[in-house]
């Protein structure tokens, strides 16, 4: 039988979530379903990726798409990955948002995906991510409006991805108790320092909160969202707009560059109405230097 050479490196070890809502619960949000088409297909064509790389893979598709099931495999993964592993997330759904009672939100808001009973807070996610260890490599990709702010009557063809604003405030209005605490729990736990995700991501290269804000994660963070947080992601019948590029840049692992290249031609692929952005947190400069999806 061989065995492992005393010193020998472990191989990376991979996980990844997917997460795909083509509608949610009335009961949880004020009598709105938001039917959407494609969500689930997006779901499942990220799993493939990952199942092709040799991860080991998690699909809620709609009706699983619940809070407890995505904390739960969020939490999973966080205790069993260690330094040069790598978690990969992907979300399809409609975003939203909730009022900010933490005042961490310039614009008063905290956005939200809109999970299948009940949406999951920025600061949730945010946390969530600072209980990986320290060197672990995590990739989200958000196929979804984060915006919530968009009043247009939905089109004819592929619809927008956010949860429409009236609906928002009678969410709020219905459950926010619930939500309210949501963001305090989250405040005490994370020792009652109020942390921005959204905030942290988009500026952290360019802000002087940049020590303060990389110590609360000590993972290695790329997102690459849907679009800007004043546009939309739209849906479409096979594929979300969004990853719909993906899966075209990506071409069946035919793509050769690295994380910069491979969203700017994802962007370059999308109208100027919608254009996704490039996020990171941590010590990323190796991740960013990758292949896309590479274990």
């Amino acid at each position: 039988m061989a065995t492992k050479k005393a010193g020998a490196v472990a191989a990376p070890k991979a996980m990844s979530l997917h997460i795909g809502l083509n509608a949610v619960s009335a009961a949880a949000y004020a009598g709105w379903t938001g039917p959407l088409a494609a969500c689930e297909f997006d779901a499942n064509d990220m799993a493939a990726i990952a199942k092709s790389k040799g991860m080991q893979s998690t699909v809620l598709l709609t009706k699983q798409g619940t809070r407890a099931k995505v904390l739960a495999a969020m939490r999973a993964a966080a205790k069993a990955l260690v330094a040069g592993d790598l978690f990969f997330v992907s979300y399809s759904g409609h975003g939203g948002q909730v009022p900010d009672t933490n005042g961490d939100e310039p614009d008063k808001q905290d956005e939200t995906w809109c999970l299948f009973d009940g949406q999951l807070i920025d600061d949730e996610l945010y946390f969530e991510l600072g209980q990986f260890a320290t060197g672990v490599r995590i990739l989200v990709l958000s196929d979804s409006c984060h915006s919530g702010s968009v009043t247009k009557a939905m089109p004819t063809g592929p619809h927008e991805r956010a949860m429409p604003s009236a609906v928002a405030v009678r969410v709020y209005r219905d459950h926010r108790v619930f939500y309210d605490k949501l963001q305090a729990d989250v405040r005490k736990a994370a020792g009652g320092v109020p942390n921005d995700p959204d905030t942290a991501l988009a500026h952290v290269a360019a802000s002087t909160r940049l020590t303060a804000l990389s110590s609360k994660v000590k993972a290695a963070v790329v997102l690459i969202s849907g679009c800007q947080d004043n546009q939309t992601s739209m849906d479409g019948d096979h594929n979300g707009a969004f990853t719909e590029q993906v899966l075209k840049v990506w071409a069946h692992g035919a793509f050769k560059g690295n994380y910069g290249q491979f969203h700017a031609k994802v962007r370059s692929g999308l109208p100027s109405t919608q254009s996704p952005n490039l996020f990171t947190l941590g010590r990323t400069g190796k991740f960013l230097a990758q292949t896309p999806f590479q274990v």
